[in-house]
């Protein structure tokens, strides 16, 4: 293995895609030396347009980055590694951080490391994802207004989930329990008010062309013809980098942060997706670009 640790770095950033191109913009900017490192294996590789992220609406995912990625390494002190992180550890500099052929120091480390979606057993529901099984109203919900549109959730998210679709899909909204139904009286009593339609079979099937939803199919052999699914599907962390350093979760799973993207470990920042409930392309680069200032300051703070 090839020791790269006698050319320390200001900071690694862990995960190239928005939070961590964000955070290495602004520590470029300040002529920080940063190293990003990147597996290649994006969330959202199936998505085929990205939506709400202004001046960048309706472009694809990859040619968002692509371009991101073009203008963060026009800053001389930045450089990217399309390697894994596989350990992390804390040193007297400050951080190890080591690939399958590499080892690489720093003085901090900005987790931009993203989740990985645990999808249901539900044949078909992998194939649609991101395409018309989707997660985010604000991401993709206006492309698919006023199409069939059902929700596969219960309880809380699905009650969560049924208030802001129904403003784009009034007149064909169903909610999907996928079992028996779990809400309290008064919850169940706004959804009967908004015409909201409760199904508790359990779904076996997403029957698609290409990703393009058409009837979804349940264990007692009837379906439903319909364009769209909204799922929240459970998540695990894309990476165990923070636990390795021991960095706090929230009791959702997400690497917890404070208002300035720090972790529970000084030094270590977190960015994007593994930090927050809030799942867009505009949340990340926001959050990246705060992990990156802030990371910044800090080094200011104990060098000024």
């Amino acid at each position: 293995m090839k020791n790269s640790s006698n050319q320390p770095f200001d900071a690694i950033i862990i995960g190239g895609s928005y939070s961590g191109l964000s955070a290495a913009m602004a520590l470029g900017r300040s002529l920080r030396k940063v190293l990003i490192l990147d597996s290649g294996n994006p969330c959202n590789a199936q998505t085929p347009f990205s939506h709400n992220f202004i001046t960048q609406d309706g472009k694809k995912p990859a040619e968002i980055s692509k371009t991101a990625l073009e203008q963060v390494l026009k800053y001389e002190t930045v450089t990217f590694l399309q390697q894994k992180a596989t350990e992390a550890k804390k040193t007297d500099f400050g951080f190890e951080i080591k690939t399958e052929t590499e080892i690489f120091s720093s003085k901090k480390i900005i987790l931009a490391t993203g989740i990985r979606d645990l999808f249901p057993d539900i044949k078909g529901f992998k194939e649609c994802w991101g395409i018309s099984v989707i997660h985010c109203p604000y991401c993709h919900g206006y492309e698919f207004r006023n199409q069939k549109t059902a929700i596969l959730a219960n309880g809380e998210k699905g009650f969560h989930l049924a208030g802001l679709v129904r403003n784009l899909s009034q007149d064909h909204l169903m909610l999907l329990t996928n079992g028996k139904a779990d809400f309290p009286e008064e919850q169940m009593s706004d959804l009967k008010k908004n015409n909201i339609s409760i199904v508790e079979e359990k779904v076996t099937e997403i029957v698609h062309r290409e990703g393009n939803l058409s009837e979804i199919i349940f264990a007692d052999g009837t379906s439903l013809p319909m364009n769209v699914l909204y799922a929240p599907p459970a998540f695990e962390q894309h990476s165990h980098i923070a636990a390795q350093l021991n960095c706090e979760y929230t009791e959702t799973g997400h690497i917890k942060t404070d208002s300035f993207q720090k972790t529970s470990v000084d030094g270590v920042f977190a960015c994007g997706d593994n930090s927050s409930p809030m799942r867009s392309i505009a949340h990340s680069v926001y959050t990246g670009s705060v992990s990156g200032s802030m990371l910044n300051l800090q080094l200011v703070q104990e060098n000024f």
